[in-house]
């Protein structure tokens, strides 16, 4: 028999599968500032979000002023910022290591839940929980170590750079780890609106800010001759050196892991304790492992396999704890 659990778990799995991708992005587009990646990838979203909102302006019509506005907090926090610092961190320190301090989501919002949501969801025994969160913490270290192993054989380790990069990364938790617990606040207590036109909302939201901050960057960029965050005068706004490529990723990301992503995660949300559903992020870490393994041409090594194994076992025994 499938369960409301079941669909919300595959719901969330397709989430983290479209959600990985943004991660290759800035190993693709190196030449291109966070700040422009950020604001392009959501101004495509709201572009994308545009004749969704036509064909969904009955349900639209019906939020107020205030559902707005949470919306905007929503892709403010949870989609500009976090993606800035996601990006700035990625190019500053690769790949790997900020996937793998995202990685830590899991156990973050499973324990932020759990001390704020447990009146709501039901608590999750922490002696139950404690032995999945502890195979995917394990889980998360086994990948970090053979990571580090790689950037510490690098003959031209910046270690500043990737420690700026590691603390930026820090700053994309913090914003993921509150866009998740917020956004299931608004759609429990509105169980009767659509997480198709919530997920639409909040493109909509995002579109003025994206567009804005792109208009700043472009008038920065013609004013001074530099980018905020990036390079110099030889870049030519507003496309850049390659433009197809550019807009191609960007309008992929925007529909894909944007207005996609959010609605299979609304659906999910809306099916699943908060503090189960936060675990299953782990599936947006694994999909990034492997497309960034993807890119590299490499296969994983062992103890990386051992790792994401932990981390799959780990999400597998959350699934088994029943909420009190």
């Amino acid at each position: 028999m499938i369960t409301p659990m079941f669909i919300g778990v595959l719901f969330a799995l397709s989430a983290g599968l479209v959600w990985g991708l943004v991660f290759v992005a800035p190993l693709l587009l190196p030449e291109y500032s966070a700040l422009l990646l950020s604001f392009a990838r959501y101004l495509a979203f709201g572009v994308i979000a545009l004749p969704l909102a036509w064909l969904d302006r009955r349900n639209l019509a019906g939020f107020v002023a205030a559902d707005w506005l949470e919306a905007l907090k929503l892709s403010t926090v949870g989609n500009v910022l976090y993606y800035l610092c996601l990006a700035a961190a990625i190019q500053r320190a690769g790949g790997p290591l900020p996937t793998m301090i995202i990685g830590t989501l899991p156990v973050v919002i499973a324990i932020s839940s759990n001390l704020r949501d447990a009146k709501r969801d039901g608590r999750l025994p922490w002696l139950k929980l404690l032995p999945s969160l502890a195979l995917i913490a394990a889980g998360i270290a086994c990948v970090n170590q053979v990571e580090l192993a790689h950037l510490r054989a690098q003959a031209d380790l910046d270690v500043s750079r990737y420690a700026s990069g590691a603390l930026l990364a820090l700053g994309a938790v913090a914003c993921w780890t509150w866009y998740p617990l917020r956004n299931a606040d608004w759609l429990r207590t509105h169980a009767q609106r659509s997480p198709r036109s919530w997920a639409t909302a909040q493109g909509l939201a995002t579109l003025p800010l994206a567009l804005a901050g792109y208009a700043v960057l472009w008038l920065w960029s013609a004013t001074l001759g530099t980018q905020p965050w990036g390079h110099g005068a030889d870049f030519v706004m507003p496309l850049g050196p390659q433009p197809l490529r550019y807009v191609g990723l960007m309008l992929a990301i925007g529909l894909l892991a944007s207005w996609l992503g959010t609605l299979c995660w609304n659906e999910a949300s809306q099916r699943l304790p908060t503090t189960l559903a936060g675990q299953l992020i782990v599936f947006e870490t694994l999909s990034a492992l492997a497309y960034a393994f993807m890119l590299r041409g490499q296969w994983p090594q062992p103890l990386t396999l051992l790792g994401i194994a932990l981390l799959v076992a780990g999400v597998i025994w959350a699934l088994r704890i029943k909420p009190v």
